[in-house]
């Protein structure tokens, strides 16, 4: 399968990917290229800066999440005909499970993938020194995937310096650089960069990017890198959603029989934003009709849904208007103790709590679904991959495992017991997940395509809501 690609990967984090993956992603767009975005990893906000850009939704490629034949499987069906696909590489190129292992990393994506490698190095206060770290990297990449680098925060007069020395030295392609600018600088907060609607005129602050991006980098020879890449070979199975067998008696084999589609209701504003396409397109594929709300500015939830998914987010930075909105808190209330089923990941299992006490020492009233409190620790709580292996046998049966990542500097005096999570390079265990017959609730991140049987459940219990709610 022929797909024009590019990883944009970098020796370490705060290289710039994020920044030079916008402004290629929007001059490709400028120039009229269909373009679509990858984020190798766990992370959801770096895509939403994809989706700025481009105005089409990012998605997540990840080796530990899914095996290597479902990781191309998952690229090759998302790419459109004829699109340029631009992967963003997430902390050091060659760094994966516990910054020790390949998996995981951007530079097993891209083996996995086949796709070529343009290196972003932050060479700011480097001379020669900059030869001998990319000669380290090129002598690395056993499958000589690295085919040119930017040099980032470097001036254009000890560039034209540098570029025929790295060149000669290296056989490598030097494909421009940009120059220290802070006005390009992207800010941080504790999860990660400030979200894009947080940014006043992001949009306008993207395009001057890219065009200062389009004056000193070679946008068609990244291109021409992209179209170069070697076919993809993919084994044409439909993905597990669609070929698994059907169980005989299962609602949503029935639901689809009769065209009747199960609500389920996406949180989805400033305060929860944080999703996988993948699992939203998994719940679609299994019956489900996705209608987002907004539990910020929202009073009600939408008529008629069968379902909630509540995702991650900063609930905290808008704690007070949440505990405002009484009729939203009130509905959620209702329909929870009514059995609606639910999901809520995270922001929205922080929002379902009796009270949240944010970093000020604020304490603010909220859903009151789940029996305790959270608040603000100053630190990473837990941060990484993990399994979760589930015990109770609602929503994941017992003893199999589903794949995702916790990353949160907020706890809970209630985390749950009904689910163990376990760390995958060290194999350190901990309970976690509040589960019962009609919700899943907690702090991990799940990924659905590690383990659809999820997904499935989750539909198959919203269709059994609107049976018994039509009776």
């Amino acid at each position: 399968m022929k797909i024009s690609r590019i990883m944009i990967a970098a020796p370490k984090s705060g290289s710039g990917k994020t920044t030079l993956t916008c402004a290629l992603l929007q001059a490709l767009k400028n120039q009229g290229e269909n373009v679509i975005s990858y984020k190798c990893g766990p992370d959801y906000i770096d895509s939403l800066f994809h989706k700025k850009a481009i105005g089409v939704p990012a998605r997540n490629l990840d080796t530990f999440f899914t095996d290597e034949k479902e990781t191309r499987k998952l690229f090759a069906q998302s790419v459109p005909e004829g699109g340029l696909a631009v992967i963003e590489g997430v902390m050091g190129l060659f760094d994966g499970l516990g910054g020790i292992q390949e998996r995981g990393s951007s530079y097993h994506l891209a083996k996995v993938t086949g796709t070529p490698i343009v290196l972003v190095a932050d060479v700011k206060g480097m001379g020669r020194s900059m030869i001998a770290m990319l000669a380290g990297f090129l002598t690395y990449d056993t499958e000589k995937l690295i085919r040119g680098v930017i040099l980032n925060r470097i001036s254009q007069n000890y560039f034209k310096r540098m570029k025929p020395l790295i060149e000669d030295e290296l056989n490598l392609a030097v494909l421009g650089y940009l120059p220290e600018q802070p006005a390009f600088h992207m800010e941080s907060r504790h999860l990660g960069l400030i979200l894009p609607d947080e940014l006043v005129h992001i949009k306008e602050k993207l395009q001057l990017v890219a065009k200062s991006f389009s004056a000193t980098v070679s946008v068609e020879d990244i291109r021409g890198i992209a179209a170069a890449a070697e076919e993809l070979d993919i084994e044409t199975e439909p993905c597990p959603c669609r070929n698994s067998a059907p169980r005989r008696n299962s609602p949503s084999i029935r639901k689809a029989e009769t065209s009747r589609k199960p609500a389920i209701a996406v949180a989805r504003d400033e305060a929860f934003c944080f999703y996988y396409m993948e699992n939203l397109q998994m719940l679609q594929e299994y019956g489900a009709e996705l209608i987002y709300f907004s539990p910020l500015h929202d009073e009600q939830l939408p008529q008629d849904c069968h379902g909630l998914l509540l995702g991650g987010g900063y609930p905290e930075l808008y704690a007070a208007r949440l505990c405002e909105n009484k009729g939203m808190l009130a509905a959620i209330r209702q329909v929870v103790n009514r059995g609606l089923p639910i999901v809520a990941e995270c922001g929205g299992f922080l929002y379902l709590h009796t009270t949240m006490c944010d970093k000020e020492g604020n304490e603010h009233t909220m859903a009151g679904i789940v029996p305790g409190a959270c608040f603000y620790t100053g630190r990473s709580v837990r941060f990484g991959y993990l399994e979760i292996q589930g015990k109770q046998g609602h929503f994941l049966a017992k003893g199999s495992r589903i794949r995702g990542h916790e990353f949160h500097y907020y706890d809970s005096t209630a985390n749950g017991e009904a689910a163990l999570a376990i760390k995958p390079v060290t194999g350190e265990t901990y309970p976690c997940i509040m589960e019962g017959e009609t919700y899943w609730l907690g702090f991990p991140h799940l990924y659905y395509p590690s383990n659809p049987a999820f997904a499935e459940a989750f539909v198959a219990k919203a269709i059994k809501y609107q049976d018994r709610s039509s009776i």
